[in-house]
């Protein structure tokens, strides 16, 4: 049976018109589902009770299921969702003051396997739906409601588990849904696409306007990126990650945000700060700091503060803005891919 949530809104109203409803039912159809995060037909009151019999008999309702909240004592909130064929999916809300972001996966599973992320220990298990991804505001959305909290979710960054430009066709088409006014009604602005970079994606992504780009660098030299990144170094080479971001087509005002996650000992000295800056120097965009976010079987370690203040300063020195996102939710392994992998385990020491 059909999930209607998969559907976009050209595709809703093929749907309606084939059941001998006017065009205009999936506009309503689809506030319905997305607006209001209605999870039964039967909730949908505006509709006749003869259409929504006969849109029963054709399709229905999925969202993800919550099996598991942990809830961090700054705020941090992280979800282990489970869809409908069991696969396990994390999203995690993050407070920012006056509003939440939320990070959504757009896989289960991730093939890139970074070193420093537990998600690349689990492997690649399959690309996730709209349903899916667009699913995880819907849960965490009644969350908020259930809880009665009025802060809002403003901004989203497709930052969870997987690779977002690996799963182009659902993004898209989730993006699009994210950005309708009849849909989640988020602004351009307050979407981001976290990417560890995709030959090719970038620019088609810039193209599509469905969102702002961030990319995963963590290294400044491509024998360090292939050491903590092999795969995505692989993939796509340094430099020529570099060339294709000259091309990245940006606004007036716009830059690329550079992700860098600090790693102790490794990624963190002056020197290859001093080597950031020459690395980006071609290019118009800013650097978010990431202090790491250690797990039990982490290979790497957490910075110290002296550290990581130090690196921000020669970014500085050298008029690259370069801001410092602090760390949350690490006394609920917020950091991707840590609920599921922990899950895992846990099912492989009942398994035997």
């Amino acid at each position: 049976m059909q999930n209607l949530l998969d559907c976009s809104l050209p595709e809703l109203e093929a749907l309606v018109v084939s059941l001998g409803e006017p065009k205009f039912r999936a506009a309503q159809l689809f506030q319905w589902l997305w607006q209001r995060g209605a999870a039964e037909l039967s909730a949908m009151t505006n509709l006749s009770k003869a259409f929504r019999a006969r849109l029963a008999e054709a399709a229905g309702i999925v969202q993800p299921v919550v099996a598991e909240v942990r809830t961090s004592s700054d705020g941090t909130a992280k979800f282990l969702l489970s869809m409908a064929d069991g696969a396990a999916v994390e999203t995690v809300l993050i407070p920012e003051g006056d509003h939440y972001t939320q990070c959504l996966s757009t896989q289960a599973g991730c093939p890139m396997g970074c070193t420093f992320c537990a998600t690349g220990g689990l492997g690649f298990e399959r690309n996730l739906t709209q349903s899916e991804i667009a699913g995880q505001v819907l849960v965490t959305r009644a969350w908020l409601a259930e809880k009665g909290d009025p802060v809002a979710l403003r901004n989203i960054v497709f930052m969870g588990m997987g690779e977002p430009l690996l799963n182009t066709e659902n993004l898209y088409k989730t993006l699009t849904t994210m950005g309708l006014d009849l849909g989640l009604s988020f602004a351009t602005r307050r979407l981001t696409v976290s990417t560890s970079g995709i030959p090719g994606e970038m620019i088609r992504f810039g193209r599509s306007g469905l969102g702002l780009l961030a990319v995963s660098l963590h290294a400044p030299t491509q024998e360090l990126r292939e050491q903590i990144m092999p795969r995505a170094a692989r993939l796509l080479p340094l430099a020529q990650l570099i060339e294709e971001l000259k091309g990245y087509p940006l606004k007036p005002r716009e830059r690329l945000t550079m992700e860098y996650l600090l790693l102790d000992g490794v990624n963190d000295s002056p020197a290859l700060a001093r080597e950031l800056v020459r690395l980006l120097s071609p290019l118009k965009a800013k650097v978010n700091l990431i202090a790491y976010n250690a797990s039990e079987a982490a290979t790497y370690r957490a910075p110290s503060m002296e550290r990581v203040l130090a690196f921000q300063k020669v970014l500085r020195d050298k008029n690259l803005t370069a801001t410092l996102r602090k760390s949350k939710g690490a006394d609920i392994r917020a950091a991707c891919g840590q609920l599921a992998a922990e899950g895992r385990r846990q099912a492989v020491t009942r398994d035997r």
